[in-house]
């Protein structure tokens, strides 16, 4: 296609010239199994970003799944897949599923798969351990009779190896030689296949330490079998590693079962989630009633719910009568009333009459699967502090071999040519020791816990940074109308201007008409006014809007002006005739609302906004927690004042339109507080942007909750509470996590190789290294899943 193009610098026009034709973005998600640590997620992400036409990628260990975002005009998910299958890990084509609940469904099965094959292996691999140890005894013996040992433990091993003294040592040298490539090549193969793909790729993770150390034991071993003589002469003992082999495969997958269960743990809020969606939902078609699976269901079907059953897809009453309990989205244990014109949400139960309902909204669109999904994103995203472990995982395993072979050096140089054996285990066991995998699960497993800990509570939590920022949240900013009220004001006084010509009913009906045009919640309260006595609507001939003040507009040819006292003033309107009466409403948190008529001042309409039960709770936990509370209302300053005063906010900001609380956050912000922004309506989607923490009520608009990083379903203020106590605990979990990672590989490492033999003569053997490592991982996870039970409301 021929295009048209300016000559940069030139001022000139090129036609003819062909203009680059724009990326053609896709983004997949792929599961990738096999990963066990860092340093395996860090390798697959770099093998994907190296890839031509990728522009995105992060790997999540926890969820064994690649998030690519590509160029479909320069690379393929195929090709992605092999790129990711190259490296030793497999990874599948994305299955084309419809929902979240699909997605979520087959990370369980996958979950469910590795753990049973990871638990059979060790099984196999404990058993055949036990029998290598009984095995060994024979040799064991005839080594400590070499060098005169003594002793009860001496004695133990010499009766244990009586039994199989019918053959020489040697014979049963052979035997564990055969048991222990038969681990290696079946239980333990891919160790050694990931290891072979990572030295490939010019790369080293957890693979390569257990592979480099159970292989050097082995063939160590072997030589000792074969070739005896050879070690005698040198002086050193002929001894075998076996055992030791088989045993640390066994401790590793035995760690690694223990693992995969805990994490399995880590998604118990999804999957209880996911059981809300019914299987089948009851469908009309051709005038029948037929049971259908959810998964058939289309916008516009018709569905029938019966008592006690859940609804199947989010939809709006046709026909009938009853009471939803909506617990599940909103924790509130009073059934609501449903009739016809009122939304129902898929997964919630119906609890009293039957009804029709006309589906609206089905699959991936639906609410709960909405829910899933954040909960999914939430999960898979990457917390700030993860930074810290992954530059280490980096360079880690290269900087363990390296001290493995500065270990056997220096044992091997410093000390007799007799200590060669302890050198060769002293080097096996920092080979072993060194975990990498508990530096990978210290931030994931507890992003995970935290997130679906906080969705039983009502909470979605949109990442691991924002988390992180909760954590550290020292000012909580509120909005005053729909957050710390209801969000549902209504109309309580009506006052007309003395010598006016309307009556009461027509000074309404006029100014509802005006109202009906615009979507403020004081308007709306007007328009409901008008309509409970029933006093019928004129068309309006003209209408303006002006944000977070009032409208004007002309209705049956009369100028109307409806708003605050700002605006009232903007267009020289008088309003200095009604300040008794607007004083008198601000001691009691009533908003005035001006009316002029032709120019005219002409009434006040009093509207009052319930304060929310909890809110006043709410605010004393914040206080109770350290934290400066602060409120925004676009309300008179009296008003808001007196609203401030009941809940018990000492700090408050009136008269404020939207891009004046985005001002207020900015400031607190640049005077170094990091500040939360709580609010629901579209006039604070701005501001929640603007806050190191947007937190939106979710009973308020998309927009809002669009903008947010924290969704509180249940639209009870004493939720923000809840999250910061939650982000907070969460990130002491993720330190802890941090914390013994790091500590247990800073003592760990050293105590295998052998600083603390001169002392006190303590030699850590390649077993116990293996039993140690496997214990690293398994305590990151476990102290992750506390979070399930710690109290956070």
């Amino acid at each position: 296609m021929k295009k048209v193009v300016l000559l940069e610098g030139k001022g000139e026009l090129s036609v003819g010239a062909e203009a680059p034709e724009p990326p053609q973005l896709r983004k997949v998600t792929i599961p990738v199994q096999g990963m066990t640590c860092a340093a395996c997620q860090s390798r697959v992400q770099r093998v994907v970003q190296a890839e031509p036409g990728v522009v995105d990628a992060s790997v999540h260990l926890m969820l064994k799944q690649a998030v690519i975002t590509y160029d479909s005009a320069v690379t393929s998910e195929a090709s992605l897949v092999e790129a990711i299958n190259r490296t030793g890990y497999e990874a599948k084509p994305a299955t084309q599923s419809q929902t979240s609940f699909d997605e979520q469904a087959a990370q369980d099965r996958a979950q469910e798969e590795e753990y049973l094959a990871v638990r059979r292996q060790a099984l196999w691999s404990g058993a055949a351990g036990l029998l290598a140890m009984a095995l060994s005894m024979p040799l064991m013996v005839a080594s400590e009779a070499d060098s005169h040992a003594t002793g009860f433990f001496m004695t133990l091993m010499m009766q244990a190896a009586s039994s199989l003294s019918f053959a020489p040592p040697a014979v049963w040298s052979y035997v564990l030689m055969a048991l222990t490539m038969v681990v290696m090549g079946s239980t333990g193969r891919h160790f050694y296949v990931r290891a072979w793909s990572a030295l490939r790729h010019r790369a080293a993770d957890m693979n390569t330490l257990i592979a480099v150390g159970t292989g050097a034991a082995f063939f160590y071993s072997a030589l000792a079998t074969v070739v005896p003589d050879f070690f005698l002469n040198h002086g050193v003992r002929p001894d075998v590693y076996y055992e030791a082999v088989v045993m640390i495969i066994a401790l590793i997958l035995t760690g690694h079962t223990l693992e995969a269960r805990a994490k399995r743990q880590t998604s118990v809020a999804l999957r209880r989630l996911m059981a809300l969606q019914p299987k089948t939902a009851r469908v009309v078609r051709e005038a029948v009633e037929i049971d259908l699976p959810v998964e058939a269901v289309k916008s516009g079907d018709v569905v029938v719910v019966r008592p006690g059953e859940r609804i199947a897809v989010d939809g709006d009453v046709l026909s009938g009568t009853s009471s939803v309990d909506e617990s599940m989205l909103t924790g509130e244990a009073m059934p609501v009333a449903k009739q016809a014109g009122d939304r129902v949400i898929g997964g919630t139960i119906n609890k009293s009459g039957a009804f029709r309902y006309q589906a609206t909204t089905v699959g991936a669109d639906s609410v709960l699967a909405h829910i899933v999904k954040l909960m999914q994103d939430a999960q898979g995203a990457r917390a700030p502090i993860q930074k810290l472990a992954d530059q280490v995982s980096a360079v880690f395993v290269p900087i363990v071999m390296s001290l493995a072979v500065t270990t056997f050096v220096v044992w091997y140089v410093a000390v007799d040519q007799a200590f060669a054996v302890q050198a060769f285990a002293a080097a096996i066991a920092v080979l072993i020791i060194a975990c990498p995998c508990a530096m990978g699960l210290a931030v994931p497993t507890a992003m995970m816990v935290a997130t679906g800990r906080g969705a039983e509570q009502g909470i979605l939590i949109k990442g691991g940074e924002a988390l992180q920022r909760a954590g550290g949240i020292t000012t909580v900013v509120l909005d005053k109308t729909g957050t710390i009220t209801e969000g549902k004001p209504a109309v309580t006084d009506v006052i007309r201007a003395s010598g006016s010509k309307w009556s009461d009913r027509e000074f309404l009906r006029l100014v509802a008409s005006l109202e009906a045009s615009s979507e403020h919640p004081v308007a709306e309260a007007i328009v409901r006014a008008a309509g409970e006595q029933m006093l019928p609507l004129a068309e309006v001939e003209s209408f303006q809007s002006f944000a977070g003040r009032g409208a004007a507009g002309v209705v049956e040819g009369t100028a109307i002006l409806v708003g605050n006292e700002g605006l009232m003033a903007e267009y020289a309107v008088p309003s200095e005739v009604f300040l008794v009466q607007t004083e008198q409403w601000a001691r009691v948190g009533k908003t005035p609302v001006y009316v002029a008529i032709n120019g005219q001042p002409a009434g006040l309409i009093a509207v009052a906004d319930p304060v929310k039960e909890t809110s006043r709770e709410a605010i004393r936990q914040l206080k109770q927690m350290g934290l400066t509370v602060v409120m925004l209302s676009g309300d008179h300053e009296r008003t808001a004042q007196a609203v401030a005063k009941e809940v018990g906010v000492d700090r408050v900001v009136a008269g404020v339109l939207p891009e004046g609380k985005v001002a207020e956050v900015r400031r607190l912000r640049e005077a170094g507080q990091v500040v939360a922004m709580i609010g629901d309506g579209i006039n604070d989607a701005p501001a929640l942007a603007q806050a190191d923490v947007g937190m939106a009520i979710g009973t308020g608009t998309d927009i809002a909750i669009e903008a947010s990083d924290v969704t509180l379903m249940r639209g009870d203020l004493r939720g923000v509470a809840t999250a910061i106590r939650l982000a907070r605990k969460t990130m002491l979990v993720m330190k802890q996590n941090l914390f013994w990672a790091f500590i247990y590989n800073v003592v760990g490492i050293p105590v295998a190789a052998g600083a603390l033999y001169p002392f006190i003569g303590l030699m850590l053997s390649p077993v116990l290294a293996s039993a140690a490592m496997a214990f690293s991982s398994v305590s990151v996870v476990m102290n992750s899943l506390r979070l399930r039970r710690v109290q956070i409301d």
